[in-house]
């Protein structure tokens, strides 16, 4: 799942919200085997059954297209990084995310959010998948990648993980991917009640707990627009057909489901656009009833060809 350097341009996907301009910056697609393991009761029939899923997000075997992208905007003069990834050169249990290479800083650079320029990442969990991002290694140590940036995730979440028995794996990450962030003294913890917070003028965390203790969503106003961008509240789309479907790694598997109803309950059949941080490419949509559940309409991206600036090695 290694990626070749960035070309002299690169396309980054794009939606406008109001008049903020959501980036989708791509690291890596997952292999088809993700599937079957995070979602186990997404079995092939059941996918099939929504014709809907295809040929975007599963093919017409039904077998499940997952990604790993994270989003970058600007909102209010905040340069907002929300999740990062996997990561380069980290030492993981899963195959499919050890010890990658990929050109994400190349992309992250060639959208207009060179690493030293990000104001602000928010971590919707703290999950080895969506933090990798966070540190980079220089000299045999991991530092900061965004070393002017402010680093937030709920309270909730890193006090549960605090006290968790851990195994060796979920050590090695908070080792590499969250521990340097902590000592460097970059991490914030928000408060996120039940009715969620405001960060900044247009930018609220929502609680959508289940996958983790604390697992937020991020949603963005401007001009009367709004996006969400679900974190792993929703894994892919065929769960707005069937919510009962949860991951294999949630925490609590029953309030997963609940926050996951709630939240599409919450978005169906309005002008809220859903961008989806595993979904793959159209990657967003709006949430459309459908009979007893839901569908995904998809709103596909506007391609924005930039020409990268090289980042920093990692």
């Amino acid at each position: 799942m290694n990626a070749s350097p960035a070309d002299e341009t690169t396309t980054i996907p794009s939606w406008t919200v109001g008049d903020v301009t959501v980036h989708r910056i791509d690291e890596a697609p997952l292999p088809p085997a993700t599937g079957p393991w995070l979602l186990p009761d997404a079995t092939t029939d059941v996918v099939k059954q929504q014709d809907w899923l295809h040929p975007d997000f599963a093919d017409h075997d039904g077998i499940l297209r997952i990604d790993s992208h994270s989003f970058a905007f600007v909102l209010g003069g905040l340069r907002i990084l929300v999740d990062t990834g996997i990561g380069n050169g980290k030492e993981r249990a899963n195959p499919a995310w050890h010890n990658l290479r990929t050109d994400f800083l190349d992309r992250l650079t060639a959208a207009g959010f060179p690493p030293a320029s990000v104001d602000l990442v928010i971590l919707t969990h703290l999950h080895a998948d969506h933090v990798g991002w966070n540190t980079r290694e220089v000299d045999g140590e991991w530092v900061p990648t965004f070393p002017n940036a402010r680093y937030l995730t709920s309270r909730i979440e890193r006090e549960f993980w605090a006290t968790y028995d851990m195994e060796e794996a979920r050590k090695q990450m908070f080792r590499d991917s969250v521990i340097p962030v902590e000592d460097a003294g970059l991490l914030d913890l928000v408060d996120v009640p039940a009715k969620g917070v405001e960060i900044a003028r247009g930018l609220r965390l929502l609680p959508t707990p289940g996958h983790t203790p604390g697992h937020i969503a991020v949603e963005l106003t401007s001009q009367g627009e709004t996006a969400l961008i679900t974190g792993d509240c929703i894994h892919h789309p065929v769960q707005f057909a069937h919510p009962s479907i949860g991951a294999c790694v949630d925490i609590d598997p029953e309030q997963s489901e609940a926050s996951r109803r709630k939240l599409l309950g919450s978005l169906a059949d309005t002008e809220t656009l859903v961008l989806g941080t595993h979904f793959a490419p159209p990657t967003a949509g709006r949430v459309i009833t459908d009979e007893n559940a839901y569908r995904l309409a998809p709103v596909p991206a506007a391609p924005q060809t930039a020409r990268p600036s090289r980042s920093p090695s990692a």
